[in-house]
């Protein structure tokens, strides 16, 4: 039986950047909205011109990488700015859980989902011949469905064993959101079981989409060489540059976040990691693609377009209609 007596935990955020307060808010807040915007622009970019210059299945999967960064960043930063006003939050027990839950879930859908993008990369440029025929719609909804699903599946499993540990107290959390380490910290089960299903579980979940990831660019770099011309090699090479790019930023924040720290190095340290891949990725994601991206450039200007004539026949239509009166 769980014999659990914390029913909340607090969360006490930047308590060590106190007198920087209203500029940290007001920071995160603008990185929110840039975050916010700009996977919307880019998710309504894809599904309004799904039968135009935005219906290859780089997009299909572009998408669905933005909806994960929306939902990731939505599930840390609005607690976060809170506990930046406040000093200090308190979460209940199960609102603790769900947000590790959802944040473990989606992390792990992201990691997935850059694996999915990197095949698609490399059959486009080894294989383009048959492009069409091997990465077709099915396939692609059955990849991202795939993503999603195990990801949050395996992330159960986890979460549910967590759930079974007592926590008898402290209930105090020196982060801004409910992330593993510190949660187990606090338990006073044993969580050698936990770690040990983490690893076996978490890990390969996180780290071999990275292995599969750098394979398939061995593949292309190796296939971009043997293009004769500099040119060709070039084209090549701006195609898959946008994913490379994010791959390296996201997977380069989590790799010395997890891997190359030690519980030695001071919490601040952590916790400005932790900002990278829960708040900084998120909002480069789709600058990195509207930047590097002739189509959705394009589809961007052409939207914009559309809505000035809108406004500007409603202008007329109410300029009439104030004459007539």
């Amino acid at each position: 039986m769980n014999q659990t007596l914390v029913t909340q935990f607090i969360l006490l955020g930047f308590q060590d950047l106190d007198s920087y307060r209203i500029v940290l808010f007001h920071l995160f807040l603008l990185l929110y909205i840039v975050t916010v915007s700009g996977n919307l622009l880019i998710i309504s970019l894809v599904s309004i011109n799904q039968s135009q210059s935005l219906s290859s299945p780089m997009y299909f999967f572009l998408s669905h990488l933005s909806t994960c960064d929306l939902l990731l960043t939505t599930v840390i930063v609005p607690l976060m700015l809170n506990n930046i006003l406040k000093g200090k939050v308190s979460v209940s027990f199960l609102g603790c859980f769900a947000q590790l839950y959802l944040f473990g879930a989606l992390a792990s859908t992201e990691c997935l989902l850059l694996a999915v993008m990197s095949y698609d990369r490399y059959v486009a440029i080894c294989n383009p011949l048959r492009y069409s025929s091997i990465i077709n719609l099915h396939r692609c909804s059955l990849q991202v469905f795939g993503s999603w699903f195990l990801s949050f599946s395996v992330m159960l499993i986890t979460i549910i064993q967590i759930y079974r540990l007592d926590f008898c107290g402290p209930n105090i959390i020196d982060h801004f959101f409910c992330d593993l380490a510190p949660l187990l910290q606090l338990s006073c089960s044993d969580t050698s079981f936990v770690e040990l299903e983490n690893i076996l579980t978490g890990l390969p979940l996180t780290f071999a989409p990275l292995m599969y990831i750098t394979a398939t660019y061995i593949a292309i770099f190796m296939a971009i060489f043997r293009i004769p011309t500099t040119i060709g090699r070039h084209k090549a090479f701006y195609t898959c540059s946008s994913h490379i790019t994010v791959v390296s930023i996201y997977y380069g924040t989590l790799v010395v976040a997890y891997l190359f720290l030690s519980k030695d190095y001071p919490l601040n340290v952590h916790k400005a990691l932790s900002l990278l891949y829960t708040v900084l990725t998120p909002m480069l994601n789709p600058i990195i693609y509207s930047l590097r991206n002739k189509e959705i450039k394009i589809a961007f200007l052409k939207l914009v377009v559309v809505e000035q004539r809108a406004i500007l026949k409603l202008s007329v239509r109410g300029k009439k209609h104030i004459a007539s009166c």
